[in-house]
C-alpha cells in the first residue's frame, strides 16, 4: 500500500497553532525551519512497520533533497517525494487542459492525505482517495491508521 501526505499545514504546522514534534537540534534547526505536526514520528514508523510506503506529494517546489534531508532529521525513511516540479514534468506535462493540483492515482497511490478540501473534490471527481485532516485533531494518527485499514480491507472503498 501507499499513502502520500501534503506538507503545507497538513504535515508541516504552524507551532503557535499546533502541537508539534520536538525542535530538531542545532544546527539542523536553522537549515530546516518547518515543524511537523505532533504524531508524524509515531505514525511514519507505524507505516514502516506495517510495510506502506509513506511518499510526500506537495505542490510546494522545496527540493527533494530539501524534503528528504528533514525528514531524515526526525528518523523518518520517505519513499518517493512529488514536489511542484515533478508533478508539472510528470503529471501536467504537455496536457492543454489543466491536471488537478495533486493526481496520486497516477503513481497508483491507494490514499493520499490533505487539508484542501478542494484535493478531496478533485479525488472525488478523477478517481483517487484523500482523506482530510484539518485543524487541530487529537485522533488525526488515529484517523489515518483507521482509513488505511479499511482500505486494506476493501481496496475500492471511498
Amino acid at each position: 500500500m501507499r499513502v502520500s501526505f501534503d506538507l503545507d499545514d497538513t504535515l508541516f504546522v504552524d507551532p503557535e497553532k499546533f502541537k508539534t514534534e520536538k525542535a530538531l537540534h542545532f544546527p539542523f534547526r536553522l537549515i530546516y525551519r518547518e515543524r511537523l505536526r505532533l504524531g508524524t514520528v509515531s505514525l511514519f514508523k507505524y507505516l514502516e512497520e506495517h510495510g506502506i510506503e509513506a511518499w510526500v506529494y506537495t505542490t510546494s517546489f522545496r527540493s527533494e533533497r530539501y524534503i528528504r534531508g528533514l525528514f531524515r532529521c526526525y528518523g523518518i525513511k520517505l519513499r518517493e517525494v512529488v514536489n511542484g516540479e515533478r508533478h508539472a514534468r510528470e503529471v501536467q506535462r504537455d496536457n492543454p487542459e489543466p491536471m488537478p493540483s495533486k493526481y496520486p492515482a497516477k503513481y497508483r497511490i491507494d490514499l493520499h492525505i490533505d487539508d484542501d478540501i478542494s484535493v478531496k473534490q478533485n479525488g472525488d471527481t478523477y478517481g483517487f482517495k484523500v482523506l482530510i485532516i484539518g485543524d487541530e485533531d487529537e485522533r488525526w494518527t488515529e484517523k489515518i491508521i483507521e482509513r488505511i485499514k479499511e482500505i486494506s480491507r476493501n481496496p475500492r472503498s471511498l
